[in-house]
């Protein structure tokens, strides 16, 4: 059975608007494409490409042969696709279509050759399949999210990708997420240097047990980190569709009853507390400040592509295509 009001998307960044569970909207959101464009340094609920997370030094070393400077938008960093990466960009759709014999909602959106200093023309498509399942009695809304892409310009033989869902989500009826419970799949994170850019090592997070739970507080603990699913980074393929879903993280609130599961087939996933939120109140919505949303973003390791032995799991060529499946689950109980 589709439940078609459990989830809006914007043609803007392919956004996620709105995730209602028993009548609450548990994302981030605002109410109009516009407010998104004025206001959305955060990345509510966008679509982040074409490198989602940090680039070292904003360039890309070796690719084709050459190096790549990328915006500096976070110093001396790159961050999230640049100034103007794919969440702020207008997509093609919503239409909708079959997707492996379930009615999906499908956007394209293709990026030139050059776009935010990245080489290539890629076309990009989203397909959200929404359903609604009943588990041991209780209703279910669940979002699969699928990511593909190609390279379908001539101009290069390869391109950098890695790409995931920015959705800040609060499960409380409250400003913060402060006493959501969390429940990580593994705290296996990569160690980062003061520009949070991994060094290689990959060690246990401070005060956080793989799959046992903790809380959220107002301020603690404070996270912005890449969490490690699999750790053979070198053999981590371009397209982890055919790769098992694994649920990566999962959340409940006692005060709203609400639960939350994050699964996905790719090898990280970054989980970040909030920190930084800093929305001011518009047309009747509240100021949105730190911890008022939690993000889980599936996506390869942080800056693979300036790192050797990883960089496959981020570069894609002419002639194969990039994918990956994130799948959001949420109810009352």
């Amino acid at each position: 059975m589709s439940s078609a009001k459990a989830f809006t998307f914007l043609p803007l960044g392919a956004i996620i608007q709105k995730f209602n569970v028993n009548g609450k909207n548990i994302v981030q959101s605002f109410s109009t494409a516009e407010l998104y464009k004025k206001y959305n340094a955060p990345y509510f609920g966008e679509t982040i490409g074409r490198i989602a997370n940090r680039v070292s030094n904003a360039k890309i070393n070796d690719l084709n042969g050459k190096a790549y400077p990328l915006a500096a938008n976070n110093p001396p960093n790159s961050l999230h696709g640049g100034i103007n990466g794919w969440g702020k960009r207008e997509f093609e759709g919503p239409s909708s279509v079959d997707r492996n014999g379930k009615e999906a909602t499908y956007f394209k959106y293709v990026s030139a050759d050059g776009e935010e200093g990245y080489p290539g023309t890629v076309e990009f498509r989203v397909w959200y399949v929404q359903e609604t399942e009943s588990v041991n009695g209780t209703q279910q809304e669940v979002l699969n999210i699928e990511y593909e892409a190609e390279l379908i310009g001539d101009e290069v033989d390869e391109t950098a990708i890695s790409v995931t869902n920015h959705s800040y989500f609060n499960l409380t009826e409250d400003p913060t997420i402060a006493g959501t419970e969390v429940t990580l799949l593994t705290n296996k994170y990569l160690v980062v240097d003061e520009n949070l850019i991994p060094q290689g090592p990959i060690e246990e997070f401070p005060g956080i047990k793989a799959q046992t739970k903790f809380t959220l507080g107002e301020k603690e603990p404070a996270i912005d980190h890449c969490f490690v699913v699999d750790e053979d980074a070198k053999n981590i393929p371009i397209d982890t569709r055919s790769r098992s879903l694994q649920k990566l993280a999962s959340f409940y609130h006692p005060g709203s009853k609400i639960h939350l599961e994050v699964s996905s087939t790719e090898p990280t996933f970054q989980f970040y507390t909030g920190t930084h939120i800093d929305v001011p109140a518009v047309e009747g919505l509240p100021a949105r400040g730190a911890r008022a949303g939690f993000c889980v973003e599936p996506a390869r390791y942080v800056n693979a592509i300036n790192v050797p032995e990883q960089r496959s799991q981020m570069t894609l060529k002419k002639g194969e295509k990039y994918g990956c499946t994130i799948v959001y689950r949420g109810w009352h109980a």
